[in-house]
């Protein structure tokens, strides 16, 4: 069961960046961000390419008083970057447990953000979870990285689907226990 959310969506901020809800003049950096290959195929729902209407369409459910996923823009333009280096994510699940998902551009790759986004969110705890899952692609070992750097247990391997790459690809599963 998922619970849907009809609160307005928390600003998490940090002194070299902030975690906003996402607005409609993010559209064209998420466009080039997302569009790119090395960004879709590390995720389980971006398209390569890019259908048309696909990133209008997505920042409108993440505005949604009805949503189920809190989205957050990584916003580095309080330490003079730009105003959207990524997104991150948190999907609500059953038991008060939620799952986390993000992708960073890959101008930003190695740089820390990804770390810090995670980390400044998992603080927050914005929807007062008692735990928090994650799953990365296991050819992806920078991103396993980001999640054991902060806190995260292996817990087991699994497979996803993976749109951009049209099939299934093996994935490590994490827990965050945050209670």
């Amino acid at each position: 069961m998922i619970h849907m959310r009809s609160v307005a969506q928390e600003v998490v901020s940090k002194e070299k960046f902030e975690l906003r809800p996402l607005v409609a003049s993010d559209q064209a950096m998420i466009e080039l961000y997302a569009g790119d290959q090395r960004v879709a195929r590390n995720t389980s729902r971006i398209a390569h390419p890019l259908p048309p209407g696909h990133t209008e369409a997505f920042i409108k459910r993440a505005q949604s008083a009805e949503r189920s996923e809190d989205v957050w823009a990584i916003d580095a333009s309080k330490d003079g970057g730009p105003s959207l280096t990524g997104l991150i994510s948190l999907s609500r699940m059953d038991r008060n447990q939620s799952e986390i998902g993000y992708w960073v551009a890959p101008a930003f790759w190695n740089t820390g953000i990804a770390s810090g986004a995670v980390q400044a969110l998992i603080e927050a705890n914005p929807q007062g979870c008692d735990s928090v899952f994650a799953s990365v692609f296991q050819d992806n070992p920078a991103s396993a990285r980001v999640l054991t750097n902060q806190g995260f247990e292996y817990i087991g391997d699994a497979e996803t689907f993976c749109v951009a790459r049209n099939g299934n690809v093996p994935t490590w599963t994490y827990i965050c226990k945050l209670s």
